[in-house]
């Protein structure tokens, strides 16, 4: 199944999908593939069952994730894009000097706890993930156990969500860069509107609206939305700049970006980085910046 995209040099996923492997290696996949008009083999990208099932099949034989499990009422991360976050900021990192005993921070690492899989997995870097849902952080150290991977990964509870940063790290901290997938709406209808947008997109306008990708409140929105939180999170790192080399979020919205570069700036960060990632008709970006 090929995809249209800009993935990083090193994503394994940026010439598509093959899809008889795929089923091979996990069978649960194969109910969900089929032929389309083009006599191309594809799943159906609005049912919710399917993605998850093609991202599982995806960890399963790419990155040796043998267990990867949650509610389906949570946000199922889409596997390329979410490595192709890990090997940009591998080049931050590497663009830095920093080659060694890499910790890493993940800003709601959710019920998936997909970036510290994926980092680990690739690059073999420490990580600490946080989040302000209990029951999520109860689903990802499952996934973690299951897996193996307690040495590497290590999970916080946020008990405050008016923060970010703060009661998140410890004097005794020092984190190599801290990465971010924001809440992007600023409500439940907001939310809604987007979903049938895309549904419009997949042609299955007048479906019920249930996410592809679900997700749920504190994954999708937050008050004040996309913008709002960024801005606390940019804020809350200058009173952390000197216990996380780099700091990075991604970004849907462009016209955020120009207000991003003029706080950075008012908050004395001394280098900003903007990398562009495109992936069939998303295009977002990570914003990456230092204060050291």
């Amino acid at each position: 199944m090929k995809t249209k995209s800009k993935f990083h040099i090193k994503n394994k996923h940026k010439s598509g999908y093959d899809l008889n492997a795929l089923c091979d290696l996990y069978p649960e996949l194969e109910p969900f593939v089929y032929e389309n008009n083009y006599q191309n083999k594809t799943i159906d990208f609005a049912q919710p069952e399917a993605i998850k099932a093609l991202n599982k099949a995806l960890l399963l034989k790419y990155y040796n994730i043998k267990f990867w499990d949650f509610p389906d009422a949570n946000l199922c991360p889409p596997i390329p894009g979410r490595v192709d976050y890990i090997h940009h900021i591998a080049d931050v990192l590497k663009e830095s000097g920093i080659n060694n005993s890499i910790n890493v921070l993940d800003i709601g690492t959710g019920a998936t706890c997909i970036y510290p899989l994926l980092g680990n997995a690739e690059y073999g870097w420490n990580f600490t993930g946080t989040d302000i849902d209990k029951v999520s952080l109860k689903n990802a150290q499952d996934i973690i156990d299951k897996n193996r991977l307690n040495a590497s990964i290590k999970l916080r509870l946020q008990k405050d969500s008016a923060h970010i940063l703060e009661g998140i790290i410890l004097d005794t901290d020092v984190f190599s860069i801290s990465i971010c997938n924001p809440p992007f709406y600023k409500s439940e209808q907001e939310a809604l509107e987007a979903t049938s947008k895309k549904l419009k997109g997949l042609n299955k306008e007048g479906q019920k609206h249930v996410r592809n990708f679900s997700g749920k409140s504190n994954e999708l929105w937050y008050k004040g939305g996309e913008k709002a939180f960024i801005h606390n999170y940019l804020y809350e790192s200058s009173l952390f700049k000197d216990q996380c080399k780099w700091f990075t979020t991604l970004v849907s919205k462009k016209d955020l970006v120009k207000g991003m570069y003029s706080s950075l700036n008012k908050l004395g960060a001394s280098e900003i980085k903007i990398i562009n990632m495109e992936q069939g008709n998303k295009i977002s970006r990570i914003v990456a910046w230092t204060f050291q």
